[in-house]
């Protein structure tokens, strides 16, 4: 199996019995299927009983973010570039100033070191443009979306899976504007069965509705259906337009 089985399997036998401790294992087998699905296997994740961050402020997984790419520190010697963000669930945060029990994760970015390995990379560039929002139309299937996401950023298409509260579908499309997207991706049950999904061209649609005619607006809707298998290409032509 991967390392990631191996040591999920090592830590059920360290607990045994304990329920709090099956609960955190049971928690770390969600995520680590989550990951996969999201394409980030065993050869990008690790989970690591020996990272302990706050026990005084953190309730659940902690986590760190890594660049394993090796650079030269100002002595000249060669060694990886490290961390850069880092974070966990802190459930009981909200609740020292409210009062009121509020579930919360979260990270923190070293901006300047992010920037410094961007820059590194020669990844410094950019049009503007905010990432592909793909919307969440059923929460159960979290993991689809994932994929959708996974897919579009291996075709180099910066993207994103909506986060939040999915009941709203106006929010998820009005957040997506907030970020600058330039499409929407839309897939619910129907679709999926059916092998094809929807398109919103925010960019246009924003435009169409401050300046079309009904006439224009019906010749050149901005939500589109195409096949399955051509999601990366119409979603490119969209940014092409934009670019």
């Amino acid at each position: 199996g991967s390392n990631i089985e191996t040591t999920l399997s090592n830590l059920k036998n360290l607990i045994g019995s304990s329920e709090i401790g099956l609960e955190g294992v049971n928690e770390l087998e969600t995520m680590a299927e989550l990951f996969e699905a999201g394409g980030y296997g065993s050869s990008k994740i690790s989970i690591d009983p020996s990272v302990v961050r706050g026990l005084g402020y953190y309730t659940g997984p902690v986590y760190e973010a890594e660049l394993t790419f090796e650079i030269f520190d100002e002595k000249g010697r060669k060694r990886q570039f490290g961390s850069v963000s880092g974070g966990g669930r802190y459930d009981d945060l909200v609740k020292r100033f409210t009062g009121q029990s509020v579930p919360a994760t979260g990270v923190s970015i070293g901006v300047d070191r992010l920037l410094a390995a961007l820059k590194e990379k020669g990844r410094v560039r950019g049009s503007g443009l905010g990432p592909v929002v793909v919307t969440v139309m059923d929460r159960d299937r979290i993991g689809d979306y994932q994929e959708i996401v996974t897919e579009l950023r291996k075709a180099g298409i910066r993207s994103e899976v909506y986060l939040g509260n999915p009941k709203n579908f106006g929010n998820q499309l009005k957040y997506a504007d907030n970020r600058g997207s330039p499409a929407a991706v839309i897939e619910g049950t129907e679709e999926r069965e059916s092998g094809i999904i929807q398109i919103k061209d925010l960019i246009l649609g924003k435009k169409l509705s401050e300046e079309a005619t009904l006439e224009e607006w019906k010749d050149r809707p901005s939500q589109f259906t195409v096949r399955r298998d051509e999601l990366v290409q119409k979603i490119r032509e969209i940014l092409s337009a934009y670019e």
